[in-house]
């Protein structure tokens, strides 16, 4: 089993679009175990407060409720995800341009959503 820990971008766009090769990631990788960090968890709560952003911060947290969640914690969502990898190594689901990029420097793998379809970045 392969843990993925998802961020909150990651997660919206999950609950938002009909990604194509979700099953067949499966095969590819091995079986995917989504964990939801408490500090993401957070973030979507406070989204909820956004009038353009409540629709789907409720349909992501609805989601999330699906998946393992962990302690990871600091300042921000990205910057707690961050120190995990630095300390774990790991992978990290994002769509987040500049966390992608922080993440492969520190050692971590990506995966991420292009063309509706989840990609493994290294």
């Amino acid at each position: 089993m392969v843990k993925v820990i998802s961020d909150t971008s990651f997660l919206m766009l999950l609950a938002s679009n009909k990604i194509k090769n979700i099953n067949d990631l499966d095969v590819e990788i091995g079986h995917l175990e989504f964990i939801v960090p408490e500090i993401v968890v957070q973030e979507l709560n406070h989204l909820c407060n956004d009038e353009s952003k409540r629709k789907i911060a409720l349909q992501t947290l609805e989601l999330t409720k699906s998946f393992e969640t962990n302690s990871i914690s600091g300042k921000t969502a990205d910057d707690g995800i961050l120190n995990f990898v630095k300390e774990n190594g790991g992978i990290v689901a994002t769509v987040d341009r500049e966390l992608k990029s922080k993440i492969k420097k520190v050692g971590g793998s990506v995966l991420s959503i292009h063309n509706d379809k989840i990609v493994l970045e290294n």
